[in-house]
């Protein structure tokens, strides 16, 4: 992976979620009324995280879990609530400092260490699990692999990731977003099918003691995402 290319990309993504659409993001994870297309991006979302809570333990007392791209931190909440030890990790800061507010009240705070930076920074240490759910998807299939054999490395139990899935329907959303100014589009996300991504983390120099498991796709409306597990051989 080029790091030029990732911190470019990385740069881009920042600037989206902390300032452009900030209050948008909050709105949509929230329970606050949203529009029908908005309504089906959050109906799909949270199928997908629940999909990825279902396949972590029921009971994580002990255990380490880094929320690889946080956003508002609902995923950090029910993890903590098993009894996880999380890192709750996103490049904006303004979306960390929503999660901190939504924190319950009746949940030590201690629980959960919120901060704004890289996922990718080895200062995070080790963890027991990692999700990364819909936090990998503006990067090339290539540097995604790449990615998560980065997290991989500090990683003993399993890792959640979440890709978008190369279908028809997706194009042609693509296709009518670049009709948006540049000003008011997200990042481009990269579609990748399924064959062509386990193909590519299979080679990935990082991942040989890695099996991939588990897959789920979830299609609601505009969110379109697919699940995938791996594990350790």
């Amino acid at each position: 992976m080029s790091i030029a290319t990732y911190l470019e990309r990385r740069g881009e993504l920042e600037t989206y979620f902390d300032r452009t659409a900030v209050d948008a993001w909050a709105k949509l994870t929230s329970d606050a009324p949203v529009g029908r297309i908005r309504a089906t991006v959050r109906a799909g979302r949270d199928e997908m995280r629940n999909t990825l809570l279902s396949w972590l333990p029921q009971n994580m007392s002990g255990a380490r879990l880094l929320d690889a791209g946080c956003g508002t931190g609902a995923l950090s909440i029910e993890a903590a609530r098993r009894g996880a030890r999380v890192v709750a990790i996103d490049l904006s800061p303004t979306l960390v400092s929503v999660a901190r507010e939504r924190l319950p009240s009746d949940l030590d705070s201690s629980t959960i260490e919120f901060r704004s930076g890289d996922m990718l920074d080895p200062k995070l240490g080790r963890f027991d699990f990692v999700v990364a759910m819909d936090s990998l998807i503006h990067y090339r299939p290539a540097d995604t692999c790449r990615i998560m054999a980065g997290l991989a490395e500090r990683t003993a139990e399993a890792l959640l990731v979440t890709f978008a899935p190369k279908t028809p329907a997706l194009a042609v959303m693509h296709a009518v977003g670049r009709l948006f100014p540049r000003g008011d589009r997200a990042p481009a996300i990269e579609p990748v099918g399924e064959q062509k991504l386990r193909r590519l983390l299979m080679a990935e120099e990082g991942l040989e003691r890695w099996q991939l498991g588990r897959s789920h796709r979830v299609a609601s409306g505009f969110y379109k995402s697919q699940a995938l597990e791996m594990t350790p051989r």
